[in-house]
């Protein structure tokens, strides 16, 4: 190991205080000099509040200005709280406590119930589910798996927003909120929870706070205990605090003014949860003499991804919007954000997945990319492109989309009814493919209206809906297709996108990606109804769908692409339209209202601002799709498969099987040579269409749909030799696979 290695691996501690210091920006060293008093420090995405926070902690220890024992730290996640902990070893800060709010408050609810109440702490709930489940068959409800996770959900929201049973319908109406079931039946499950809950002795999690807020509360011996222990608190996050741990860090802090607070409203995207701003952004009247500080030099992002993150937020509205920030990115220039609309959402996949490859080849790592999408239903279609295009994908936050229970349940339905067909009497009346996956998945909890409001319900029911829509593409493909051949489709879709998780492209809904950074990030699906979401009703809803894509945006450190399709299927009727939030953003879009104009600095220019060449670039790729025509009896190819073998599948093919099987042979070697998947190699239709053309020259072979520059380059001289008829060495091609 070199020295430099050693150095980046195990970064030395700073030798003095001062030396803590070394490297931070004006704003992030007064950050870190601010000791004493409430601090507020509203910091942008990408400005490194992480940083200041660590390196304000560890100049005070280090200083001997704070006892590291004294200083509580309260982050949202465990991973958020181990990072910190780690940096402030690495700057030599050891002994500070840096938790998140569950585990600060159990600790020292374990350790002061046997003096407030006395016994031991009741045993605490892992998950609270099955006496959900329980209390909701006492109210004579029996719920689904999905029904379930929303109800749960929804009794959560009420016990950190410290709203009882009986006030619950109040509160709904008073909030707008869309619940899963009717407030006053809900309301009852809730109460029986309650009460199960304390016949049996157990906590749940929102109690371990709920619990410590009333020892605080009722045992001012124990408060002033916590108080002499910790004297100095920092919240990270602080935009997403909810009512119930606002109350428990007021009891830690009490009467005394040693806190710092750091957050930014603009990335307030779970009010779903119970999240809330208002304490951030009335942290300065809580706390007149406070210290503020404001992060605005992004260190993330390039100045064209920061001047559209700037863009957005200038049109927005809202408490949030008049305290929003305005970044300045720190980075060289990079391109420019590219825009795409496309015909259908097909075409936006398979392009999408191209361009995916074509950066890969230029030399950005796959893990180093992200597909972004507004709900986890949309990954099939992205899964099946990647896939294809011989690119490796892993998914975060969300099942692959053949591994969800319900579309599991859904195959097996399927199958079952394509084996009985039409003994099968849910086939009854139901004419043609679409009608019969439509009948057979409403069994399954499909229903032509969605469920309102989102949640565990909608989530199904959008998965179900998926495979309604690619039965109805499957059908225009291929007219007179049955239920078994969509069967054979489904099972073939998902061994392709079944592949061993590996190092790759990854694939997440917008709510999953934040507190993640990629080089290059494509921004998928943004038309209405899905960004903003169809049931966003309210200006408050809307506008934190709005804050949810300027998250997107500002994950994107060099590459951004945002793109939509006009129409869900190849043919169809182009009745969608690009997402209002892009109005006078994106070429040729004209501003919303008179908000819509940004001002200076890092703001959108209406009438330029990009370049003649980015302009080129929207246009061109904007154009519709080739017509690619079979080449056996002239039919219109819509197909992705179809349309790598320029003919239709019940066209007579005129392939080598003796070539292809040679074909097949030699990639399963050479996959095997790189650990990939074969796909990742070439996808059997590619070879499929390699056997029928029996290219004899590099030219003939890189125009065959699947195999590109980048794979004639690796995989060129290989098959050109098995399609001579020579023996190929297995070692022979080079370079690695796809990923």
């Amino acid at each position: 190991m070199t020295a430099a290695t050693h150095s980046t691996l195990f970064p030395q501690v700073p030798e003095t205080p001062d030396a803590v210091l070394d490297g931070l920006d004006p704003e992030q060293r007064e950050v870190a000099l601010a000791l004493h008093g409430p601090v507020c420090v509203l910091a942008g995405a990408g400005t490194g509040k992480t940083r200041a926070i660590t390196h304000r902690i560890a100049y005070g220890v280090r200083a001997g200005i704070l006892q590291p024992a004294t200083i509580l730290a309260v982050t949202f996640t465990n991973r958020a709280a181990g990072e910190m902990r780690g940096r402030l070893r690495q700057l030599g800060a050891t002994g500070v406590q840096a938790r998140t709010f569950h585990s600060a408050a159990l600790r020292q609810l374990q350790y002061f119930w046997p003096k407030a109440v006395g016994g031991e702490l009741p045993r605490l709930l892992e998950r609270k589910v099955q006496l959900v489940a329980e209390a909701a068959a006492r109210c004579d409800l029996r719920l689904d798996r999905n029904e379930l996770r929303d109800v749960t959900s929804e009794i959560e929201w009420a016990k950190v927003t410290q709203t009882v049973p009986a006030d619950y319908p109040a509160a709904v109406a008073k909030t707008q909120r869309d619940a899963p079931r009717d407030p006053a039946v809900l309301s009852q499950i809730y109460s029986t929870y309650e009460q199960l809950k304390r016949d049996r002795s157990v906590i749940d999690f929102e109690d371990v706070l709920l619990l410590t807020v009333g020892i605080l509360q009722d045992r001012h011996d124990i408060a002033d205990h916590v108080r002499g222990q910790y004297q100095h608190f920092v919240v990270d996050e602080y935009q997403d605090v909810s009512p119930l741990q606002q109350r428990l860090l007021d009891l830690w802090v009490g009467d005394r003014d040693n806190l710092c607070v750091v957050g930014d409203a603009s990335q307030t995207i779970y009010s779903f949860t119970g999240a809330t701003p208002d304490h951030l952004l009335n942290f300065r009247t809580r706390h007149p003499g406070a210290t503020v500080v404001k992060l605005v030099r992004d260190y993330r992002s390039t100045p064209q991804v920061v001047h559209l993150a700037n863009g957005l937020l200038s049109q927005a509205r809202g408490k949030a919007a008049d305290h929003r920030l305005e970044l300045v990115s720190q980075r060289d220039k990079g391109p420019e954000p590219v825009y795409t609309e496309y015909p259908d959402e097909p075409h936006e996949a398979e392009s999408t997945a191209r361009r995916i490859r074509d950066l890969i080849a230029a030399g950005v790592p796959a893990g180093e990319i992200a597909v972004l999408y507004r709900v986890n239903s949309q990954s099939e279609v992205y899964e099946q492109a990647l896939a294809d295009a011989g690119v490796a994908y892993q998914l975060r936050g969300a099942e692959r989309f053949f591994e969800r229970a319900e579309v599991r349940e859904a195959g097996t339905a399927l199958r079952g009814a394509a084996r009985a067909g039409r003994n099968d009497s849910l086939l009854d009346g139901a004419e043609g493919l679409p009608s019969q996956v439509r009948a057979v998945l409403s069994t399954k909890g499909w229903t032509t209206r969605p469920p309102a409001g989102s949640g565990a319900v909608r989530d199904r029911w959008e998965s179900l809906a998926a495979l309604v829509r690619l039965a109805e593409d499957f059908e225009a493909a291929k007219p007179g297709a049955t239920l078994t051949d969509l069967v054979r489709e489904l099972d073939e879709r998902a061994a392709a996108q079944h592949a061993p998780t590996v190092q790759g492209v990854t694939l997440a809904s917008l709510h999953s990606a934040k507190g993640l950074e990629w080089d290059a990030v494509f921004l998928v699906g943004l038309t209405e109804g899905m960004m903003p979401i169809a049931y966003a009703k309210t200006d408050e809803q809307v506008e934190e769908e709005r804050r949810l894509l300027y998250v997107g945006v500002t994950r994107a450190r060099l590459h951004l692409s945002l793109s939509w399709s006009l129409s869900r299927s190849p043919g169809g009727r182009a009745s969608r339209r690009p997402t209002r939030f892009l109005n006078g953003l994106r070429p040729g879009s004209a501003a919303l209202g008179a908000r819509g104009g940004a001002g200076g600095g890092g703001g959108i220019d209406r009438g330029s601002g990009r370049s003649a060449a980015t302009e080129r670039t929207a246009a061109v790729e904007r154009k519709p799709r080739q017509t690619v025509r079979c080449r056996v009896c002239g039919r219109t190819l819509t197909d992705a498969g179809e349309m790598k073998l320029m003919r239709c599948e019940e066209c007579p093919s005129d392939m080598d099987e003796a070539l292809y099987g040679r074909l097949l042979d030699w990639r399963a070697a050479q996959a095997s040579r790189l650990r990939q998947p074969d796909y990742c190699v070439f996808t059997e239709k590619t070879l499929m269409a390699i056997a029928e053309a029996a290219p004899s020259t590099e030219g003939e072979l890189v125009v065959i749909a699947g195999v590109g520059n980048r794979k004639l380059t690796r995989f060129g001289a290989d098959v050109l030799a098995i399609c001579a008829g020579e023996t190929v060495g297995e070692g022979s091609a080079d370079g690695g696979g796809e990923s």
